[in-house]
This record gives structure tokens, C-alpha cells and sequence, in this order.
């Protein structure tokens, strides 16, 4: 997993190749996590039937995962809205979320002791590649997964 912090051009994520995207504005009550799950699939379920994009069932469930995390966080720690993108092109789909709070989130090291505060990890862990990037406003984190998946290479 490639992962890369700040606000320079260079660590945007590319947004070529794009087929489809969308927008969504997250009320930052504890429903939000639910709706942005349920974006995500109804967003696949769309890149399937309108572009013919094979989706696999690993990538839609991580890809609702790495959403609720994202949005988790935010609700969390960031007052007002919480903004979703997702962004799917022939071969990978991006989970983006913008929030006011403008502190860059860090994976903590492993504890597993520890309850709670995992988020990051997860994320890092199932993502291609991490974006995060420092906004006028709060911070947008973009994390990118591969929409089929991987042969093993065991």
C-alpha cells in the first residue's frame, strides 16, 4: 500500500480515468454511517449494470468498510458535515471523505489490547494507496482499492 501525506500537487490523487462519480453531503449524526455504507454499494451496484464493470464482492465489502471508518473518524472528531466522493474508472474505485477537523489522522503502532482506534490501520491495511491531503478547510482522505480481486500469490 503506497501512502502519501500533504497538500502539494505531487500527492493528489489522480482523478483520470474517472467513468463515474458521486457526491454526497453526510449529516454528521450517527445515521451517516449507515448511509454512506449504503452509498457505496448502491454506487457499485450502478458501475456494474452502467458500465459493465466487474465489482468483486471483496471489493464492494472492503470498500463499505474503508467508508464507515472514514466516516466514523469524522463524526468522531470533526464538527459539521462530512462529505463523501467516490470515483470508479476500469479498474478501481476511491472512497473519498472530506471533514472540517484539520489535524492528519496516523495509524497508531499494534496494540492489541487496545479497543477502539483501529481505523487508520484497517484502512491502511486494505487500500492500495492512501491520499491525504490538507484542505483551506479540514482534510480529504481518498483511499484506493483495486474493484477486482488479486490472484494469490501463495
Amino acid at each position: 500500500m503506497k501512502s502519501h501525506t500533504g497538500g502539494d500537487s505531487d500527492d493528489q490523487p489522480p482523478s483520470d480515468g474517472c467513468l463515474m462519480r458521486a457526491g454526497y453531503a453526510l449529516d454528521n449524526g450517527g445515521g451517516c454511517i449507515a448511509d454512506a455504507r449504503r452509498h457505496v454499494a448502491a454506487f457499485l451496484d450502478r458501475a456494474r449494470t452502467e458500465h459493465l464493470l466487474h465489482v468483486s464482492q471483496r471489493t464492494r465489502e472492503l470498500a463499505q468498510l474503508v467508508a464507515s471508518e472514514l466516516v466514523t473518524n469524522a463524526h468522531k472528531y470533526a464538527p459539521g458535515p462530512v462529505l463523501m466522493e467516490l470515483r470508479v474508472s476500469a479498474d478501481r474505485v476511491d472512497v473519498v471523505v472530506w471533514d472540517s477537523d484539520p489535524v492528519i489522522p496516523a495509524a497508531r503502532s499494534a496494540d492489541p489490547g487496545r479497543v477502539g482506534q483501529h481505523g487508520m490501520e484497517i484502512i491502511k491495511a486494505v487500500a492500495e494507496e492512501l491520499f491525504i491531503e490538507r484542505e483551506a478547510i479540514g482534510k480529504r482522505i481518498t483511499a484506493r482499492l483495486a474493484l477486482a480481486d488479486t490472484p494469490s500469490l501463495a
